[in-house]
């Protein structure tokens, strides 16, 4: 073994974690409840739970991490860590749970829920997984005993955490931001193509300052618009079954754009396929993506060049001059 950092250990996960510790709660009391559904993806925070009666289920309390150990939930990142809850508070969720406390005098809470989503550990979890196809879970004795280097200081354990918190911060912020423009994007939309408030030729709202209107099979639309069938003003390209072009060349290949990578964006686990693709297959900065399977995704893509993977659509306009606007009412 290299040597190792000053005051830093290799330990076996349970000597620095108590897994699932022990909780009690009442059968028929009404309390908070998470289930899987309530966790986001890749999130820290908890902003959703039920109040439910309890019947059963893994029970926690604040600072613990929450980890899933089913497939496909692990893969797709639903760790969470739990502080929302009132003080001496225990909550329930899904058996589906492990759960991660500290040790006293030995960890720290917050440098576990880290540690918990780093690629390493995940990788490990992963791996670990056995069972029946779709039903796969972490084997939790292989997790236990797996080895990691580890700082022994709880100090330096709430500085690193500390580190990585304050960008978590940042990220909820742009989060939060990012879901005002939203909700004003969508606002704008609503009055522009549903009510028929865009700007006139004088910068006024058209249906509020007396713009002409005209019957139509969809309705009273503005004079000057059409309506037209969304296969008429754009094409949609479906995705390849990329498993049949894997990247011959280790050092020269894109990674393959899937359902998974729409919503989380691209990692070190992502698929690869071939540059050699037909160039119609390979996805740019700006196009617009969504998924046809599955949960229903529209994105732009902003993360360079990828390949197109089958259950995905790349939407073009047929014509740009199609979507000049107000021409066109896009149905």
């Amino acid at each position: 073994m290299s040597s190792l950092p000053q005051g830093w250990e290799e330990k076996e996960l349970s000597e620095f974690i108590n897994f699932n510790p022990r909780e009690s709660i009442k059968k028929g009391t009404i309390t908070k409840s998470i289930p899987m559904a309530c966790l986001t993806e890749f999130c820290k925070s908890i902003t959703e739970y039920e109040e439910k009666e309890f019947k059963g289920g893994t029970k926690f309390r604040n600072g613990d991490t929450l980890l899933a150990r089913i497939t496909p939930c692990l893969e797709n990142g639903k760790t969470a860590f739990v502080d929302f809850l009132d003080e001496d508070e225990i909550a329930f969720g899904s058996t589906e749970y492990i759960v991660l406390r500290e040790k006293e005098k030995v960890s720290n809470k917050d440098f576990i829920y880290y540690l918990s989503i780093s690629p390493q550990f995940r990788e490990i979890a992963i791996k670990s997984m056995t069972g029946s196809s779709g039903r796969q879970r972490v084997q939790n004795d292989v997790l236990f005993r797996e080895k990691f280097i580890l700082p022994n200081d709880i100090n330096e354990q709430k500085r690193i955490a500390d580190i990585l918190s304050a960008f978590d911060d940042k990220i909820e912020l742009n989060n939060q931001m990012n879901q005002t423009l939203e909700s004003m994007a969508t606002s704008l939309f609503k009055e522009w193509f549903e009510n028929f408030n865009f700007p006139n030729d004088k910068g006024k709202a058209y249906k509020e300052n007396d713009g002409e209107f005209k019957s139509s099979e969809l309705g009273e639309i503005p004079v000057d618009w059409k309506v037209k069938s969304l296969d008429e003003i754009a094409d949609f390209l479906n995705g390849l079954a990329m498993q049949k072009y894997r990247p011959k060349d280790e050092d020269n290949y894109y990674h393959v754009l899937k359902i998974k990578e729409l919503n989380n964006g691209i990692s070190e686990n992502s698929d690869k396929c071939c540059i050699s693709i037909p160039e119609k297959y390979i996805i740019k900065n700006g196009d617009l993506i969504f998924s046809w399977s599955g949960t229903l995704e529209v994105k732009f893509w902003t993360k360079g060049k990828v390949g197109l993977n089958q259950h995905l659509f790349k939407v073009t306009s047929v014509s740009y001059t199609h979507l000049t606007l107000p021409t066109k009412r896009i149905v």
